[in-house]
């Protein structure tokens, strides 16, 4: 396996952007993993199923293709709640399972980012960082986000769905978030995109100094 940097944390904590930079300035293919769940989600939803269904939820996983995850309809908050609301199924999780394991696999490395990237997706991945923040700034930042968007969805309301994500991906059976227990903190409450990144850049470095050593 190449140079596998895994980079997880929960909603608007800044992973997504942070990844993105990283996969720029080092030249790996990135992958966006809640895409993946966002695109089940969807696909559940707009077929009519319940997003509680397991067995549709499943179904919906093993129909995705790469392109799938090219939608707009993926970047939206509807989106993004039922992505967190199939995310809870281990049919799901297990469909999307070998998908992400063997983007991991490319050489001469790779970059995902999720919420359970370091624990299960690639224990073993060269890198790992757990990128957090408080839940008012995170809503604040999606809430910024959806305004840009045209989305009238209230700062009160956007919070409240931060929390019950945050309860939700933490709670659930099947890979709940969390930090893997040799993952690096890095928190972006006070922290704007560039000094993030460069916090991450850091982290990263170390990192494959280490990798390039062993």
């Amino acid at each position: 396996m190449g140079f596998v940097i895994a980079i997880d944390g929960p909603a608007a904590s800044g992973k997504g952007s942070i990844a993105a930079r990283l996969a720029e300035a080092l030249g790996l293919p990135m992958l966006d993993t809640g895409l993946l769940y966002r695109a089940v989600g969807v696909a559940v939803a707009t077929s009519g199923d319940d997003l509680d269904d397991e067995a549709a939820a499943e179904r919906a996983a093993l129909r995705l293709r790469p392109e799938d995850l090219e939608s707009e309809a993926l970047r939206t908050r509807q989106a993004g709640e039922a992505a967190s609301r199939v995310a809870v199924h281990p049919a799901v999780r297990a469909a999307l399972l070998d998908f992400q394991r063997a983007f991991a696999a490319r050489e001469p490395g790779a970059i995902l980012d999720g919420r359970d990237i370091g624990t299960v997706v690639a224990p073993d991945a060269s890198c790992k960082i757990f990128v957090t923040a408080s839940p008012e700034v995170r809503a604040q930042r999606r809430y910024d986000q959806l305004r840009a968007q045209g989305d009238p969805a209230t700062y009160e309301t956007v919070l409240a769905d931060i929390r019950r994500r945050d309860e939700r991906d933490g709670g659930r059976a099947a890979a709940p978030l969390r930090p893997a227990p040799d993952a690096v903190l890095l928190d972006t409450t006070d922290l704007s995109i560039y000094p993030a990144f460069d916090a991450a850049l850091r982290i990263v470095e170390a990192s494959r100094g280490r990798w390039e050593t062993s």
